[in-house]
């Protein structure tokens, strides 16, 4: 039983997989739609309540996602994993670190030692570079902490054989790039009012669920509500797969806004 609970904003700032869509260079159908639900920046979330502001994923999009929503300030950054399309917007933190000084930074140790070894300069000692952003690094591993009066539960799920880190905070968790999940971490996932799960295609792929995948999950967790993200365009077109799914179960879009 949660007490003292806070009313979450949710804004999908990116929905799409590593390469976005549309793909550079693809004349797929679903690349050249006019739809703008069809139009998927690098998967992110922003999470406001009371008066802060954390987002989980800061990939190479983060500085266009950060001035389409028009935000001001950011508390601090859930990292899921290493890879590029999820960290590559780092340096980007700098106009809210001039803000707020050091900016809180949650990850698991591979994804701190990947990205001390990229951001060199970002995280070096000595010599450091003036401009660079100033980050505060804060390990996480499975146990829950807190920020301040917020508990925030991480759970490890697989991506392929690469450890990733999803993030519940009170009725909502955050999964990406999953491809499996051990049973004693879906025990964190019950009673959920909204889970967000990639759905990457329809075809089976190595390290990421598949639709088909994606929706036996949920059917195994019964969360109140799903939201697919980290979609390719190999997935199809965002009015037609909708048609498709379950009640309760939606294809997010980047800009969407929900409340939990």
């Amino acid at each position: 039983m949660i007490t003292n609970k806070k009313l979450l904003n949710i804004t999908f700032l990116g929905t799409g997989t590593s390469q976005g869509v549309p793909m550079i260079a693809s004349k797929d159908p679903v690349c050249l739609s006019n739809d703008l639900k069809d139009k998927r920046l690098r998967s992110s979330i922003l999470i406001s309540w009371d008066k802060l502001t954390y987002i989980i994923d800061c990939g190479p999009d983060f500085r266009q996602q950060m001035l389409r929503e028009n935000v001001q300030l950011v508390h601090g950054v859930f990292f899921t994993h290493e890879h590029s399309d999820h960290t590559a917007g780092l340096d980007d933190l700098r106009p809210f670190c001039y803000k707020i000084g050091e900016m809180p930074i949650y990850l698991n140790k591979r994804t701190l030692g990947s990205l001390e070894q990229r951001f060199q300069y970002i995280f070096s000692k000595e010599n450091r570079y003036p401009g660079a952003p100033s980050v505060q690094p804060n390990l996480v591993d499975k146990s829950p902490f807190f920020i301040d009066d917020l508990k925030v539960i991480p759970l490890e799920v697989m991506h392929g054989s690469l450890p990733v880190t999803a993030y519940r905070i009170q009725d909502f968790a955050y999964l990406t790039d999953v491809k499996s999940i051990a049973d004693t971490e879906k025990e964190k996932l019950q009673n959920l009012e909204v889970l967000v799960l990639n759905a990457l295609r329809i075809e089976e792929h190595p390290t990421h669920f598949n639709l088909q995948e994606a929706l036996d999950f949920v059917n195994e967790i019964k969360p109140k509500k799903t939201y697919f993200t980290h979609i390719s365009h190999k997935l199809g077109f965002h009015a037609a797969i909708s048609e498709q799914l379950p009640e309760n179960v939606y294809l997010a879009y980047d800009g969407l806004k929900i409340k939990v």
